[in-house]
């Protein structure tokens, strides 16, 4: 390997010479497969149980509105409490919704709804653990420039596993059945939990500061985080695409099934698909040296995930189909740890907790909704014709963020010369 191959890497993996961050990539790594394993299993259950669309949705929606709803007060407790400590629970509680489907399965007296009320459970835990673990992010990386390479870093484990999770899933699942994916996520908790617990954490200062009313400090995040236009801006954008955009997850066991004449296998497939492109941005970003514009990059991105929807929806050919939906996963997940690491670098530590429940809010929250109004969509008017509105509207919304880019980098530069970014 030349020395300029060897300094490529050094700066594509340069947030691991963080003795915490490293320990979490690692367990993550594990953990996230099992999850990604778990996401896939539940759809084509849900899908083989009921034959129903609108079902789809409604599982999906089940799992994401507890995070609309509970994610701002969670991100409060978030700026409160210790986040290590928040992280370490919520993936142990994590571990015992898989363990629970694991034993109904076995059992043989799952139904849909024993899967709704589940769902709803790891959607409680999740609008506790994603603001904490976004927020989490700064107390393992103790120099602010490696921040966006974390990010970046750990979004492509997330994708690394979205791509062997779901192939996995979908050969497991034509074996041996669903409940063998729900086994193998409650054990994958194992290695994260210990890498948690391996981790030397020192508090945040912000989070020793004298507190108010939960409420008061509610709308002091409220209004910090709405009032600044870069911050308002970023977050409709990851609502509008939460909305229309990523819930074509939810409908792929209906393309898989019933527009591609494929089974478990193909939903696998095409699950990895996204994940292979998710990937490759994710690698794309690690390897950036700064913020420098991300803006124009996640205007490209947006146009590029909505052409890849577009172009999915109609398609009638496996391999093409593939090769599209990598397009979409690959503009999703630049958008979003784009968006992710300009939130991180400008916010303010003391209302990190906050604001990172509004980003959770914003994307997990806008999603049972797309969710919801995705499987209704698709039982009127089909599945290809909902993704491809789905599609435009993300290209609109690019085209809304683009006008709106000369205001974003005129208020959030002093503040990035300010921190030495």
């Amino acid at each position: 390997m030349n020395s300029n191959n060897e300094a490529g890497l050094k700066t594509i993996i340069r947030a691991l010479q963080h003795r915490n961050f490293r320990l979490f990539f690692a367990g993550q790594m594990i953990s996230l497969i099992g999850t990604w394993m778990q996401q896939v299993a539940i759809s084509w259950l849900v899908y083989r149980l009921t034959n129903s669309a609108v079902l789809l949705g409604i599982v999906g929606f089940a799992g994401q509105i507890p995070t609309f709803l509970i994610a701002p007060v969670a991100g409060v407790l978030v700026d409160r409490l210790n986040r290590h400590r928040m992280v370490v629970i919520t993936q142990a509680l994590s571990m015992l919704q898989a363990a629970i489907l694991t034993v109904l399965i076995f059992v043989g007296v799952i139904n849909i709804w024993y899967i709704i009320l589940l769902t709803v459970f790891i959607g409680l835990v999740n609008a506790f653990d994603m603001p904490a673990r976004q927020a989490f992010l700064i107390e393992m990386v103790e120099r602010r420039e490696d921040l966006g390479n974390a990010i970046a870093l750990n979004s492509s484990i997330v994708n690394s596993a979205r791509f062997l999770g779901p192939s996995i899933a979908g050969l497991l699942i034509a074996v041996a059945g669903e409940g063998v994916c729900f086994l193998f996520n409650a054990l994958s908790y194992l290695a994260v939990i210990v890498a948690l617990l391996a981790m030397k954490i020192t508090p945040s200062e912000a989070q020793q500061a004298e507190r108010r009313h939960v409420f008061i400090e509610l709308k002091d995040g409220f209004n910090y985080t709405f009032g600044f236009a870069p911050i308002r801006i970023l977050l409709l954008l990851l609502g509008l695409i939460s909305l229309m955009g990523a819930p074509y997850a939810v409908l792929l066991p209906i393309f898989a099934r019933d527009i591609l004449s494929g089974g478990a296998h193909t939903l696998g497939f095409l699950t990895a698909s996204a994940g292979i492109g998710a990937l490759a941005g994710s690698i794309y970003l690690a390897s950036r040296r700064s913020v420098r514009g991300l803006g124009r990059v996640i205007v490209i991105a947006t146009v590029v995930m909505g052409g890849g929807l577009i172009a999915f929806a109609v398609s009638r050919i496996v391999w093409l189909s593939m090769f599209f939906i990598m397009f979409a996963g690959l503009g999703m997940m630049i958008n979003l740890a784009s968006c992710n690491t300009i939130l991180q670098t400008i916010v303010d530590d003391s209302k990190r907790g906050r604001v990172m429940s509004f980003y959770t809010m914003s994307f997990m929250g806008a999603a049972p909704f797309g969710s919801l109004l995705a499987g209704y969509a698709a039982k009127n008017f089909g599945a290809p014709d909902t993704l491809i509105f789905g599609g435009a509207a993300c290209i609109a919304g690019s085209f809304f963020f683009a006008r709106k880019l000369p205001l974003i980098r005129k208020l959030s530069g002093p503040i990035l010369v300010e921190k030495g970014i």
